[in-house]
């Protein structure tokens, strides 16, 4: 099954949630501010996608941290970063089979799953 994750008042993971169900899509949505997050997932999903690209430096989120938090990043802190402000991760996160991606572009069920 598809899971999405995300925020529901995201554009792009509402417009991602109207394509899935426009197209008979049967998958799951995971809120991380109501579902949560914890640290198996984010350190899954930054070895599957890379936590460079899982982090959203363009947010609101991102500008309103502390310098010293925004500087000399590695994984570790990233995840950290990620888990104690979720809005840091770029959305949606969709996870499909075996195969994940960030952002929502429909070409991604095109492939393999």
């Amino acid at each position: 099954m598809l899971k999405l994750y995300g925020i529901k008042n995201c554009d792009t993971v509402r417009r991602a949630r109207k394509w899935l169900d426009q197209n008979d899509y049967d998958y799951s949505f995971h809120d991380f501010r109501k579902d949560g997050l914890d640290a198996d997932l984010v350190e899954r999903l930054s070895a599957e996608i890379g936590w460079e690209k899982m982090l959203n430096r363009r947010s609101t989120s991102w500008r309103q941290l502390a310098d010293a938090d925004r500087e000399k990043l590695d994984e570790s802190r990233a995840v950290q970063l990620m888990l104690k402000h979720p809005t840091l991760i770029k959305r949606p996160v969709i996870e499909h089979g075996s195969r994940f991606t960030v952002g929502f572009s429909p070409d991604f069920f095109q492939g393999p799953s």
